[in-house]
């Protein structure tokens, strides 16, 4: 068979692959021709892999757990990363410095994102203004979203969230080995009182079903990359029968999901506001101030209202999901950070109540245990994208315009110059002479992004975790699971990959630590209900 037989049989084997990498050929070359223009000064690229030409490091790139290889790389390369995946340029920052000079200091050049086709165009993640590019449409919804959620308005939620927390524990008692199922169940129908004053059903509710499964998508997606079609946007034309555009298939039903999610649960609350029947909610309030609808404004304050109370939905129903199901899971391998913990509650505030958000400056080791959670497995380890809006040049480096930036959160926060014990899970990183040290590194520095992206729903996040943290340990022990002889069986600190990253499935044993503590538990929740 002639070279151009087998060329010609290739093509016809794999026509996705074909045409993706005809555009692949094109775009190299341009941007290669345009580089050398742009970079008067002749400076070199940030240090990283050479990659092939043409595809560049598409094989070097890693998919399962970025996060620690990339950790692996800068032992190699230094705290900064620079690679290219078919001509698209990658910065990975892995230093606390690093992210501050870029995302900060120079925040007006850093904020834009990634055109992600997959996640935007086919899978509609346009409600979530963290996918968003950085504008006046981006800066619309984050005014919207931090009016509801900033640090001095959250307190207002923390009646609804206490009364959850209470709901949580009683379901704990009732079924404890589904316990994983009672925590996204919390959190989903925490926020589904606050943005919609909506009351979720205790199993199988849609809206918590479809959130879950709507962040599924984000997570397979979210990390640019992960589909080919956002290295090369010129793959959303091909149609869902192509060979190779499973991606296609994948995304339809991902986009029928987040419909659903933004459209369904505000279009209710629109519906009760015209009867008068509306309970105070974000979604409510957000209604309430909409112009008429004979306004020329109104499509879009109205879309920007069903948006903002949609990533709320979504962003507080499962995200720091993962953190609780950390907690759980340190408390069963670190005994003692539990006993200690316990014992600190038991002396502040006694064994005759439950604790509440009026003791928490009073509990520091509980604090630096809440700290520790965040730190010790970060919810977006790698968070989301940024990408450099034009031409740069920093540290003797050039950094080219479209490069997606990405700081390694999970790099900053387990840094062993930093945090003596970095893969442990250890409260005293945050401790000095028994007290909460204002030195010691604080995860908000990396866990919930960075600089004008930096996620807004962070404050009523970690009231949640507080909530949850100190009402469980006050009442229960959690201790690992053991099998039909009663050995203990030895948990592992394992986690899954993607954007969001969760513990590995895991059982272990929740008992209440005493008759008093049972009937705190009951207590509570008829007083609630």
């Amino acid at each position: 068979m002639s070279a151009v037989s087998k060329v010609v049989e290739l093509i016809l084997t794999y026509p996705l692959q074909a045409v993706a990498l005809a555009a692949v050929f094109g775009i190299f070359f341009k941007a290669s021709k345009a580089r050398i223009r742009r970079n008067p000064h002749g400076l070199p690229l940030p240090p990283g892999p050479k990659g092939w030409p043409i595809i560049g490091s598409l094989f070097d790139m890693p998919r399962d757990m970025p996060w620690v290889v990339y950790h692996d790389w800068f032992k190699v390369y230094g705290d900064m990363i620079y690679f290219e995946v078919l001509g698209q340029p990658f910065l990975i920052l892995g230093s606390l410095e690093r992210t501050s000079d870029l995302f900060d200091k120079k925040s007006s050049n850093y904020s834009d994102r990634l055109r992600m086709p997959m996640v935007l165009e086919l899978m509609h993640w346009h409600y979530n203004m963290a996918m968003l590019p950085y504008g006046t449409w981006w800066r619309r919804h984050r005014r919207s979203f931090n009016e509801y959620f900033h640090q001095n308005v959250v307190s207002k939620y923390q009646p609804v969230q206490s009364r959850e927390v209470r709901a949580f524990l009683h379901r704990l008692l009732i079924s404890p080995d589904k316990f994983m199922h009672h925590i996204r169940h919390t959190f989903a129908a925490t926020i589904m009182s606050v943005a919609y004053g909506i009351s979720v059903r205790d199993s199988d509710d849609p809206y918590i079903s479809r959130a879950e499964e709507a962040l599924e998508g984000l997570a397979a997606a979210g990390i640019p990359g992960s589909f080919l079609v956002d290295i090369i946007p010129l793959l959303k034309h091909v149609p869902e029968w192509f060979p190779g555009a499973g991606f296609k298939r994948k995304a339809a039903h991902w986009r029928k999901l987040n419909h659903k999610v933004s459209e369904l649960p505000f279009e209710y609350v629109e519906e009760q506001v015209k009867k008068g029947t509306a309970v105070s909610s974000v979604a409510s309030a957000l209604i309430s101030r909409l112009p008429d609808e004979n306004d020329p404004l109104y499509a879009e304050e109205r879309r920007i209202a069903q948006d903002t109370a949609a990533v709320a939905y979504v962003g507080g129903a499962d995200t720091t999901v993962s953190s609780v199901q950390a907690f759980f899971l340190a408390m069963t391998l670190y005994p003692d950070v539990q006993k200690r913990a316990q014992a600190e509650l038991d002396a502040i505030i006694g064994t005759d109540r439950l604790p509440d958000f009026s003791d928490r400056d009073a509990l520091h080791y509980v604090n630096a245990l809440v700290k520790e959670t965040v730190r010790w497995n970060l919810v977006i380890p790698m968070a989301v994208g940024h990408m450099c809006s034009e031409d740069d040049e920093y540290n003797g480096f050039f950094i080219p315009k479209g490069t997606v930036v990405l700081g390694n959160g999970w790099s900053i926060l387990h840094d062993s110059t930093v945090f003596s014990h970095p893969m442990e899970f250890r409260p005293e990183h945050y401790l000095k002479d028994g007290k909460l040290d204002p030195n010691a590194r604080d995860p908000d520095c990396a866990a919930f992004g960075y600089g004008r992206r930096k996620c807004p729903g962070r404050h009523m996040s970690d009231n949640s975790l507080y909530a949850i943290v100190s009402s469980v340990l006050a009442v229960y022990d959690i201790k690992p699971p053991v099998d039909e002889h009663g050995n203990v069986i030895k948990l592992k600190a394992e986690f899954t990959t993607g954007l969001l990253s969760y513990p590995v499935p895991f059982q272990c044993i929740i008992k209440p630590r005493s008759a008093l503590a049972d009937s705190l538990i009951r207590d509570g929740v008829d007083v609630d209900h």
